[in-house]
């Protein structure tokens, strides 16, 4: 198959990329070009900022594709520029939504494509449930190819899954860990949450490409198995070989005090329990099966950013932020407490 990826060089992207290339699909990348370290030799690069519509439209020009896969499309107006450049142009448009966009407050921990999708948590989660539903209608309205798919927390090589983490990403928790100093988990920890190696992802969104099937339909894609957050940390302490110092803080304590958008993150998604039931994405691909276990996935990212110093991106604004929040939960704690 023909496949456009806008983007392609992301965390679920770059998986997605590669085992398209190796599949012997003819792939093309629309992006900046601004990192190519990941690309595969036999990919093409189309270069451009799809923000720039015209620039896009000259260098679409005369191009035809049997799949795009959208990985950066984030609000209302760019699924409509997409629209307006794709029209016409490809059997299949496969949309990357979030799992966030389902319903918060849970009323069933089970989570299926039919939950509704609510988040008045979360702006994030309320933009991709705008594009979904624009899409949607305009697969109802022109007969618009899309397959909707919406990934949890998916994870690769570059960064471990956490709940709480700063602007910088996961290293600033994980140099917290090595040097002995208290790490935040939110609430007291024993919330279920799935996590997703993205070349497990990567099986399922390729073999909803090309399949007409999917067209119309919508699709979380994510692993089976579920870990508390305790189950997580532990893990990723155990693979630096340290004692895990936790401190546990309720959620919405953190969301109210946090420099960071806490309360998209948490309330709205990381601090509830929700299990995934993937019955549909199988039907879909009957092959697939997510088979990095949390705890070998976790373990072998562990090892790749210890190996790999440019990853280690040093956040001391976070580190800060978490000694003064820690300080002051525990003073608190002990003021009530006498």
């Amino acid at each position: 198959m023909k496949i456009l990826l806008i983007g392609g060089t992301g965390t679920i992207s770059t998986a997605v990329t590669q085992r398209l290339c190796r599949s012997g699909h003819e792939v093309f990348l629309l992006n900046r070009g601004t990192r190519t370290d990941c690309q595969p030799e036999n990919v093409r690069l189309l270069r451009c900022d799809i923000s720039d519509e015209a620039a896009a439209a000259a260098l679409l020009s005369g191009l035809s594709f049997d799949a795009v896969g959208e990985f950066i499309g984030f609000v209302p107006a760019q699924v409509e520029r997409d629209y307006r450049l794709f029209r016409g142009k490809t059997k299949q448009y496969i949309y990357i939504s979030s799992a966030s966009a389902y319903q918060k407050p849970i009323s069933d921990p089970v989570i299926t494509e039919s939950t509704p999708l609510s988040n008045p948590y979360w702006q994030y989660s309320r933009d991709k449930i705008a594009c979904e539903e624009y899409l949607m209608k305009m697969y109802r309205e022109t007969g618009f190819p899309v397959t909707i798919v919406r990934p949890s927390h998916t994870y690769d090589e570059r960064s471990v899954p956490l709940g709480v983490h700063g602007s910088g990403g996961s290293w600033q928790v994980l140099k917290r860990m090595q040097e002995g100093k208290p790490v935040i988990i939110h609430g007291d920890g024993t919330s279920l949450w799935t996590v997703t190696h993205n070349s497990d992802f990567a099986k399922a969104y390729c073999g909803l490409a090309g399949n007409i099937h999917a067209i119309g339909q919508a699709y979380h894609i994510t692993s089976d198995e579920c870990l508390t957050w305790n189950q997580i940390y532990q893990i990723i302490a155990d693979a630096l070989g340290v004692r895990l110092n936790a401190v546990h803080i309720p959620s919405d304590f953190l969301a109210a005090v946090s420099d960071y958008d806490l309360e998209g993150s948490l309330i709205g998604d990381k601090a509830n329990t929700v299990l995934f039931d993937n019955s549909k994405i199988k039907r879909a691909v009957p092959d697939f099966q997510a088979t990095v276990r949390a705890d070998q996935g976790i373990r072998n990212t562990v090892q790749h950013i210890l190996a790999h110093p440019e990853l280690q991106h040093e956040d001391p604004e976070f580190d800060q932020w978490c000694d003064r929040i820690i300080e002051k939960y525990q003073h608190l704690k002990e003021e009530l407490a006498g």
